[in-house]
């Protein structure tokens, strides 16, 4: 799976979200830590499209599926 072309800035773009850096930093500082056993989509931040595809591109292993896991990582610690 090449991620070059896809970036958080981009996934957040996707997502309809403010895609700065430092915009993405406050989303996450925000919003973190999900809990243990919250998967990243099941979050109540989302609204009902950014869930679905979320969920979407982890459950086909899409190729945003890399930045969805990195973005999920980075919301729980």
């Amino acid at each position: 799976m090449d991620t070059d072309l896809h970036t958080m800035n981009l996934l957040f773009d996707q997502l309809g979200l403010p895609s700065e850096d430092k915009e993405i930093e406050r989303f996450i500082v925000r919003h973190r830590p999900l809990p243990r056993g919250l998967q990243i989509h099941e979050a109540s931040f989302w609204k009902p499209a950014q869930a679905k595809f979320l969920k979407e591109s982890l459950d086909i292993d899409a190729e945003w599926a890399e930045l969805v896991d990195e973005l999920d990582a980075r919301l729980r610690y």
